[in-house]
């Protein structure tokens, strides 16, 4: 008889936010939480131990808006690299 080989299940950002803020605002338990979402109790947990030790209280729009900056954040730094590189050899050019 073999033993059958069980993957481990990956949660996304989203679910555990939402999982999180289910067993917060709720009266029920991390275990009835877990267990109408299929999940262990222990998972549950953790994921409201890390979310309560990070503070972390950001929307999804939020997390969306600070990537969208950070990617235009390195746009503009390589603009303005761009821009001092074109000074400078145009400033050799004049002279």
């Amino acid at each position: 008889m073999t033993k059958k080989k069980r993957t481990r299940r990956r949660f996304t950002a989203e679910f555990k936010a939402e999982t999180v803020k289910l067993v917060k605002q709720g009266d029920r338990t991390m275990a009835d939480v877990a267990m109408e979402l299929g999940i262990s109790a222990k998972s549950v947990g953790e994921w409201v131990r890390l979310a309560e030790a990070s503070g972390e209280s950001i929307s999804e729009d939020e997390r969306n808006e600070l990537r969208r900056l950070r990617k235009e954040n390195r746009e503009l730094r390589m603009e303005k690299e761009i821009l001092a590189k074109a000074t400078a050899f145009f400033a050799k050019e004049s002279r």
